[in-house]
C-alpha cells in the first residue's frame, strides 16, 4: 500500500498537514530567536508571539478549507453550537517553549456531536505529525514514513508518564500506589502520543487542563486503541459551557 493510500482516509490530510509546516516553520523562527517578551491572560497562563502567530495562520487554514466553525485557545470565543466544529490549541506547552525544551504541539482536532473524531498534533521541534482518530486508526509520520500506532498491555515495571511542569500532591499520591513503576515525564500532547505509540502505559492528568489541550490527542489514543476517562471511568467529552475538562486518566491496554 502507497503513501497516499494509508493517508487518504484521514479528512483533509494534505491542507492540515501543509498548513503544520507552513505554522511551525514560522514557531520556529520565534523560538530561535526567543527574546522572552511573554504577557499572561486572565488566567495567569503564558502567552509568546508564537501563540498569537500560530493561531491565525492555523484559524486561517482551516476557514479556508471547510464551513466549520474554529474554536482556538486564542479565540475570543470557546463556546459554539454547532455539530462538527474545530477545535484548536495553537502552542501547547508554551511553558515547555519558554524553557526552550522542546516539548510544545500544535493540536488539531475535529470535534463531532461531543466528541473527538479526528485528531493532528504536530512537534515542530522533532518534525513528527500525529493524526487518527477512532475508528480509523492512528499513525505518526517522520521523515516520510508512516508508523501505525498500538498502545501495549501494561509493562512490569509499569511505565507512568506525567507533566514536566504540573506534578503536584494528587498526582505524586497516585503514582505511589504503584510499586513496580517507571516514572517518565514530559510536556504538552506528547504525554498522550507516548500513551499511543506504546512507549508509556498509563498518564493520570490531576491537575486542570482545557477542552483544547486534550481533543487531538485524544483522537489519536483512541485510534491506536487506548482510552481517555475521567475519574468516573466516562470518556472525556467535548463542548461544555465550561471549557476545563475534569480531571482524567489516560490508559493503553488494560
Amino acid at each position: 500500500m502507497d503513501k497516499n493510500n494509508k493517508l487518504r482516509h484521514f479528512d483533509y490530510f494534505d491542507e492540515i498537514s501543509s498548513c503544520l509546516e507552513e505554522t511551525s516553520s514560522k514557531i520556529i523562527e520565534i523560538y530561535n530567536d526567543f527574546d522572552q517578551s511573554i504577557s499572561y491572560k486572565k488566567d495567569n497562563s503564558p502567552l509568546t508571539k508564537a501563540d498569537v502567530a500560530s493561531h491565525h495562520l492555523i484559524d486561517s487554514c482551516l476557514k479556508s478549507i471547510s464551513s466549520y466553525p474554529v474554536i482556538s485557545e486564542e479565540s475570543e470565543k470557546f463556546y459554539t453550537t454547532a455539530k462538527k466544529y474545530w477545535l484548536v490549541d495553537p502552542l501547547d506547552g508554551t511553558k515547555e517553549f519558554i524553557n526552550k525544551n522542546g516539548e510544545f504541539t500544535i493540536n488539531i482536532a475535529l470535534i463531532e456531536n461531543r466528541y473527538p473524531t479526528l485528531g493532528y498534533v504536530y512537534s515542530p521541534i522533532k518534525r513528527e505529525l500525529y493524526v487518527g482518530g477512532l475508528h480509523i486508526s492512528s499513525v505518526k509520520i517522520f521523515e516520510s514514513n508512516i508508523y501505525e500506532l498500538s498502545v501495549s498491555l501494561p509493562n512490569d515495571p509499569i511505565r507512568i508518564v506525567a507533566s514536566r511542569s504540573h506534578l503536584n500532591e494528587e498526582t505524586q499520591k497516585f503514582i505511589s500506589q504503584f510499586q513496580n513503576h517507571e516514572l517518565l515525564q514530559a510536556g504538552s500532547s506528547v504525554k498522550l502520543c507516548m500513551i499511543a505509540d506504546g512507549s508509556a502505559d498509563i498518564y493520570p492528568r490531576l491537575a486542570p487542563t482545557s477542552e483544547w489541550d486534550t481533543a487531538a490527542a485524544q483522537a489519536i489514543v483512541e485510534g491506536a486503541g487506548g482510552t481517555v476517562k475521567d475519574l468516573n471511568g466516562q470518556r472525556l467529552i467535548y463542548q461544555k459551557e465550561n471549557i476545563l475538562n475534569p480531571f482524567f486518566i489516560v490508559r493503553g491496554k488494560e
